[in-house]
C-alpha cells in the first residue's frame, strides 16, 4: 500500500521562456562586479535673483549685501512614486550604499525527477532505526520537491525537520529488522542555477544562517592552516566575488579527484590541510573551498545531493543509466551581499580531469572551469547542507548525512555497508 507524505508547496509554473545569459564564457577573476552608481541626488540649481523694476536715480539706495548662507543642513529630497528613496535615499542613511532588492526572476524549462530508494535490512535482529536523507525542504529557483510516498513495514515511520541545516529526515523503525523493507518514492522538479553578475539585486541573507556558516565544523576548520592558506591564496584581492574565484582556481588547481572512491569521500578538510595533500572525493575537495572561504571571512557551505540525470557538459559529470545508488555527489556556495548565494563546482572540474582525460591545453577543460564558477547543471538534487548531525538515537553526531543511517544493537551503519543493508536508488526523469 503506497502512502502519501506530502504534496507541492511550490508555485506553479511560469510559462515565459528565461532567456540563457553567455557573460560566463568572459568571466574574469578581477572584473567580476562593478559598483552601483552613487545615489547622492544632484543638488538643485540656485534660483536667479529677481531684478528691481524701479528706476535708478541719485536718491536710489544702494544694493543691499547678499545675506550670508545659512549653515542649516540641506532637507532630504522630496520622494514621490517616480523618486523612490531607494533611487534618492535621504542623506546621512546607509540605504545609498544598497542596491535595489528586486523579485528573483523564475526559470520557465523545468525538468521532473522520479527518485525511489528501496532499503532491505540483512541479517538484523532486534530494534532497528533508519534515516534517509530528503531533497531540500524549502523551495528555491532551481529546484522543488513535489511528493513523497513510501511503502514497507517499519513499525513507524515519519518525515522530520532538523533545526539546522535545511535537513529533512525520512525515519522509520522496526521492532524486529529480520524482514525489513522499505520503498521511498520521491517527486523533484529542477531547473539549472546560474549566478548572474549583471543583478546586484538579492535580499540579504539572515544573520544567524551566514554566522553558521562561517563557523568551524568538526572536519572544516576556518582557522590555522586554513587562514594561512587563505591569505596566501588571495594575496592583495579584495573583492570577495573575485576573492571567491581565486579560491575556486586554486584549488581546481592543487586538488586532485579519486576516482577508486565508491562515495564523496569522507569530507576531512583538516586532514588534507595537516598532510599537504589535497583531494580525494567530491566532499573533500568542495570541503577544502568551503574552509579556506570560510577562514578569510566568506560565508560558505556545502551542499549534499544526488545525481539523477545525464549531463550535457561530459558523459561523467552525469548518469549512464537509471541507477543512481553511487551518484552521491557533493557541490559548495559562497555568500557575497547583494548577489546572494552564489554556485561553484570545483569537484567536478577535478572529476572531469581524471575521467574524461583532459589536458592543461584543452580547450574544453578552460570552459567547464569558467562554467561551473556561477553554474550548477541540475541533472543533480540538493538534499541539504548540514554538518555535525545529530540525529535522535545516534551515539554521536554524523559530519553529514548523504547516505542512509542504520542503527542496529549491533552497531550503526551507514547505505555503503552491503553486510547490513541491500541499499538502491533509481532515478528516471518524468512528465508532468
Amino acid at each position: 500500500m503506497t502512502r502519501p507524505f506530502r504534496f507541492s508547496h511550490g508555485l506553479p509554473l511560469p510559462e515565459e521562456p528565461l532567456k540563457r545569459r553567455a557573460f560566463l564564457a568572459s568571466m574574469g577573476a578581477l572584473a567580476l562586479i562593478a559598483e552601483p552608481a552613487s545615489a547622492t541626488p544632484a543638488k538643485p540649481a540656485a534660483k536667479p535673483a529677481a531684478k528691481s523694476t524701479r528706476p535708478a536715480g541719485k536718491h536710489s539706495k544702494p544694493a543691499a549685501k547678499p545675506a550670508a548662507r545659512s549653515a542649516a543642513p540641506e532637507r532630504s529630497p522630496v520622494h514621490t512614486a517616480g523618486k523612490p528613496v531607494i533611487d534618492e535615499p535621504p542623506q546621512g542613511t546607509s540605504a545609498a550604499r544598497l542596491p535595489p532588492v528586486r523579485a528573483a526572476e523564475p526559470p520557465a524549462e523545468w525538468t521532473t525527477y522520479e527518485i525511489v530508494t528501496r532499503i532491505d535490512l540483512r541479517n538484523q535482529e532486534g530494534l532497528c532505526k533508519l534515516w534517509l536523507p530528503l531533497p531540500l525542504n524549502q523551495d528555491t529557483l532551481y529546484q522543488r520537491t513535489l511528493s513523497h510516498a513510501w511503502e514497507g513495514n517499519p513499525a513507524r515511520a515519519s518525515m522530520r525537520r532538523q533545526p539546522d541545516g535545511n535537513l529533512e529526515v525520512f525515519a522509520c523503525e522496526w521492532a524486529d529488522g529480520r524482514a525489513g523493507t522499505l520503498q521511498l518514492t520521491t517527486q523533484v522538479s529542477t531547473a539549472d542555477r546560474h549566478f548572474d553578475v549583471a543583478r546586484r539585486t538579492v535580499a540579504p541573507e539572515r544573520e544567524d544562517i551566514l554566522r553558521r556558516n562561517l563557523q568551524a565544523s568538526r572536519l572544516i576548520p576556518n582557522d590555522g592552516l586554513a587562514f594561512q592558506l587563505g591569505e596566501r591564496i588571495i594575496g592583495r584581492v579584495k573583492d570577495p566575488v573575485a576573492q571567491a574565484k581565486v579560491i575556486y582556481e586554486w584549488v581546481v588547481e592543487q586538488a586532485v579527484y579519486d576516482p577508486a572512491l565508491a562515495g564523496p569521500g569522507s569530507g576531512d578538510v583538516r586532514q588534507q590541510l595537516s598532510s599537504g595533500h589535497y583531494g580525494g572525493g567530491s566532499a573533500d575537495i568542495s570541503g577544502l573551498f568551503v574552509a579556506i572561504c570560510r577562514a578569510i571571512g566568506i560565508p560558505a557551505r556545502c551542499v549534499f545531493g544526488l545525481r539523477v540525470g545525464p549531463s550535457r557538459l561530459f558523459r561523467s559529470l552525469g548518469l549512464d543509466s537509471a541507477d543512481a545508488t553511487r551518484g552521491q555527489h557533493v557541490r559548495a556556495e559562497f555568500y557575497v551581499p547583494g548577489y546572494g548565494w552564489i554556485p561553484v563546482d570545483p569537484s567536478d572540474v577535478r572529476r572531469a580531469i581524471a575521467r574524461e582525460n583532459l589536458s592543461d591545453q584543452d580547450s574544453r577543460l578552460s570552459a567547464l572551469k569558467r562554467v561551473l564558477f556561477g553554474v550548477w547543471e541540475m541533472n543533480w538534487i540538493a538534499y541539504n547542507v548540514g554538518l555535525d548531525i545529530t540525529l535522535n538515537g545516534l551515539p554521536e553526531p554524523i559530519p553529514f548525512l548523504l547516505l542512509p543511517r542504520l542503527e542496529t544493537p549491533r552497531g550503526t551503519f551507514d547505505g555503503a555497508d552491503p553486510a547490513a543493508i541491500a541499499y538502491s536508488i533509481s532515478a528516471r526523469r518524468i512528465e508532468l
